[in-house]
């Protein structure tokens, strides 16, 4: 299934939610470029206003926080950081980000190892789904049934208690 939606303005973004994992995803907003910083070298793609952010949470966890690594990339355009496949720190990341016209969610990739950013590691259950830009919103595809779409405004993800 095949499903479009329309996001309106920056401040919302898609929370893709299943059981025991979540997704969100956010349009980038405006031009700017994104370095991709890794154990042998830098390198920077261009984000447009309409490529795709995106923050997996394959263990689930807090919307908070992954929100608030969303709007770290977006707005202060914080680079990200891959690392090699063998390294400890991969099995602690709670949240991974990937930025792009399109991205593929994949549960058989280690959690923040991929420069390619068409990649995302994701559970088992959102495994498939694949996000595309398109003007104003976002279109999602291979979305399992029981996983739930639903807009959020990153000012209610992001409020402090």
């Amino acid at each position: 299934m095949t499903r479009l939606y329309e996001l309106r303005g920056d401040n919302e973004v898609l929370c893709v939610k299943g059981a025991f994992s979540f997704l969100l995803a956010g349009k980038a907003g405006k031009r700017f470029p994104l370095c991709i910083e890794t154990f042998e070298e830098e390198y920077c793609q261009t984000l447009e206003a309409d490529d795709i952010i995106a923050v997996s949470a394959p263990e689930g966890g807090s919307q908070q926080a992954a929100g608030m690594l969303l709007e770290l990339v977006r707005t202060h355009h914080i680079p990200l950081v891959v690392l090699p496949g063998s390294h400890p720190g991969s099995k602690r990341l709670k949240y991974v980000v990937s930025a792009g016209g399109e991205i593929h969610l994949n549960c058989s990739i280690t959690r923040g190892t991929h420069p390619e950013q068409h990649l995302l590691c994701s559970s088992e259950e959102l495994a498939g789904i694949s996000l595309t830009k398109k003007p104003g919103a976002v279109e999602i595809s291979s979305l399992p049934s029981g996983i739930e779409v639903h807009r959020i405004l990153t000012r209610d993800t992001l409020s402090f208690p």
